[in-house]
């Protein structure tokens, strides 16, 4: 996969539950879940925004792209 979702390493980060931050931005658990592991098609930018507000954060915080032939950078600090 050539996006890495970084949200459970955001959410540790800020010290934030997933249930609080599903609960703001009125999306279901189940669903954050979903896009926390990668596997969703696609992430409406208004989630993503509300996701970044209440994280205090930016996109490129949450969500980082590599070609898929090499270890993401985004994941080699962790």
């Amino acid at each position: 996969m050539a996006i890495i979702v970084r949200l459970d390493m955001m959410l540790a980060e800020r010290k934030v539950k997933s249930k609080d931050l599903a609960a703001h931005i009125g999306i279901t658990e189940a669903n954050l879940s979903l896009l926390k592991s990668g596997k969703v098609k696609g992430v409406r930018f208004s989630t993503l925004e509300a996701i970044c507000q209440y994280l205090d954060c930016q996109p490129g915080d949450i969500l980082c792209f590599e070609p898929e032939t090499r270890l993401p950078e985004c994941l080699e600090s962790v």
